[in-house]
């Protein structure tokens, strides 16, 4: 017994699932606006469980493949598969039973969410191979993740509609804009092992600018949500709170030092989502 919640500790340790706070609140945002109010019970746990079985299977898929590079990494030898406890065999049995769970929540949400999984699966899949050929893997990543406020959308209505999409763009530029930040810790490694990555190519100092300029873009398309839906004054105390925040965690990193990249990355960003969530439930459905 010992062993087995020890297994199951290195397993969620190794997917981060504590992250995936990042991801839920956007997805509940989704949700939320879509239904013009609290969708129904079921629908919120169909959601939450494909959210979890999909984000299970990418970090596992991600870890799986990259392991031969991450035993290399100084910043990433100590994970679970390079150091022995997780083997390849359990990685794959642990992604097949995660993509099963996402694609049976799918069916459960409708048939729209059933037929767009495999598309899904492609993306999750194909990110953790895009950093060996292009630097537009931050944004292959951004689209991973905007799927999620896209597909409770659908889950929801049955149909994809234009604040889905002015939504899930805004999580593209959010995603890419702070996991520009993550990478500036690998740039020699990433040079030395032919991987690719914006700061890679761009350097600190530029890659610091394309991270501001993202996230800029991901306040605009949020706020371009205000007329759309027609949402009130809470939403925009939410993006305001929301933007200051991502001026507090581009403050942490600077060119000549990036050793609270991790805070600027785990806590801001959680805290960010989480934001934006909450004041969009008071608009929508408090106020309302």
């Amino acid at each position: 017994m010992i062993y087995i919640l020890e297994k199951i500790r290195i397993i969620l340790e190794m997917i981060k699932f504590s992250h995936t706070l990042f991801a839920l609140p956007f997805a509940f945002m989704g949700a939320i606006l879509s239904a013009r109010g609290i969708p129904s019970l079921d629908k919120i746990l169909w959601i939450i469980v494909a959210m979890v079985g999909a984000r299970s299977a990418a970090m596992f898929l991600n870890r799986l493949i990259d392991w031969r590079i991450d035993v290399l990494n100084p910043r990433t030898k100590d994970r679970a598969i390079p150091k022995g406890l997780v083997t390849p065999v359990q990685a794959v049995i642990f992604i097949i039973v995660s993509f099963v769970i996402f694609f049976f929540a799918a069916y459960m949400l409708n048939e729209l969410c059933f037929k767009l999984a495999p598309i899904a699966t492609g993306v999750l899949i194909l990110y953790s191979y895009t950093k060996r050929f292009t630097w537009l893997s931050h944004f292959v990543l951004g689209i991973a993740l905007s799927m999620s406020p896209i597909g409770a959308w659908i889950a929801i209505t049955g149909k994809f509609e234009l604040p889905a999409f002015i939504l899930g763009i805004a999580v593209v530029f959010w995603l890419s804009g702070f996991d520009i930040l993550y990478a500036l810790q690998d740039i020699e490694f990433d040079k030395k092992m032919g991987l690719y990555s914006i700061p890679r190519f761009l350097g600190i100092k530029k890659s610091l600018w394309v991270s501001r300029g993202f996230h800029f873009l991901m306040v605009i398309f949020l706020l371009s949500l205000y007329p759309v839906i027609g949402l009130g004054k809470f939403y925009l105390i939410g993006i305001i709170a929301a933007s200051v925040l991502l001026i507090y965690e581009h403050s942490l990193i600077r060119e000549d030092d990036l050793s609270k990249i991790n805070i600027a990355f785990f806590n801001a960003n959680a805290y960010i989502s989480l934001c934006i969530f909450i004041f969009t439930l008071i608009d929508a459905v408090i106020v309302k």
